[in-house]
């Protein structure tokens, strides 16, 4: 390729923000040459490129800023172990209808099954397909809120809760709230409602939520606009964290002889 060329292509490329092609266009000219590439077929492959490191980059910045404890796939679930939960149904989540229906998601049983890595991995995916998704855990969710609500900023914090695709809320009924929590709970909710996909996890069945929300009259308000157009897993199983420790918890203790 010609020299001034090949640097006219570069600067363009750069006026242009196409850093990938800048940093390879001599590189891919001189590959599309030996393979004698069409015209066609090297653009196309030149874009595709720029895009799908575009893409790796959002992806990337994307998790972040997500505040996702760890980036588990579903891949990665082990369903042998929790062999009442359907694959088929986490399978049929993982398509993300339910996000770009703006409709929820509700992961209920006892710590250890797998609730958070089920949202998390649902919330990885969504990532992937280009949706914008946040994590919380309901306790830091609310002492944010808090904060926000003393410095006459709360509508402005609600706001920003509102643009995320997805948002997951984790733990909810761990720590028991107060009526003035529930409420601003209620309102994140209310907001969202038909607007923006939610999962929740929690260790609580529904029917309990009005003791874990200090209002049985809120927690109604919530459910009502929660379940409304939700998909409900309850997974009843072992703690998988205590796999590897169940003898312990659960072996009697042998007399010294």
């Amino acid at each position: 390729m010609n020299a001034l060329v090949t640097q006219r292509i570069i600067d363009n490329a750069i006026k242009l923000g196409l850093g990938h092609t800048a940093g390879t266009a001599a590189e891919a000219a001189t590959r599309a040459e030996t393979d004698s590439m069409g015209y066609l077929d090297f653009l196309d492959h030149l874009l595709a490129e720029e895009l799908a490191v575009r893409e790796s980059r959002r992806f990337r910045n994307a998790l972040k800023l997500s505040a996702l404890p760890h980036h588990k796939t579903l891949d990665e679930f082990d369903y042998s172990f929790q062999p009442q939960l359907e694959p088929r149904r986490v399978r049929d989540l993982a398509t993300l209808e339910f996000v770009s229906r703006a409709s929820n998601v509700a992961l209920l049983g006892p710590p250890g099954v797998g609730k958070t890595h089920i949202a998390v991995a649902l919330a990885v995916a969504a990532c992937q397909a280009g949706y914008s998704i946040y994590f919380t855990t309901l306790d830091d969710l609310v002492r944010k809120l808090k904060a926000a609500d003393a410095v006459g900023r709360l509508p402005k914090q609600l706001g920003s809760l509102m643009r995320p695709s997805l948002l997951v809320i984790d733990e909810v009924g761990y720590l028991p709230l107060d009526r003035e929590e529930a409420n601003m709970f209620f309102q994140l909710i209310s907001r969202r409602y038909e607007k923006g996909a939610t999962i929740v996890t929690s260790n609580k069945s529904f029917t309990e939520w009005g003791s874990v929300l200090g209002d049985d009259v809120l927690a109604t308000a919530i459910l009502d606009r929660l379940l409304h157009h939700c998909d409900v897993l309850t997974i009843n199983g072992p703690s998988y964290r205590l796999k590897d420790r169940q003898a312990l918890v659960t072996k009697p203790d042998t007399p010294a002889s």
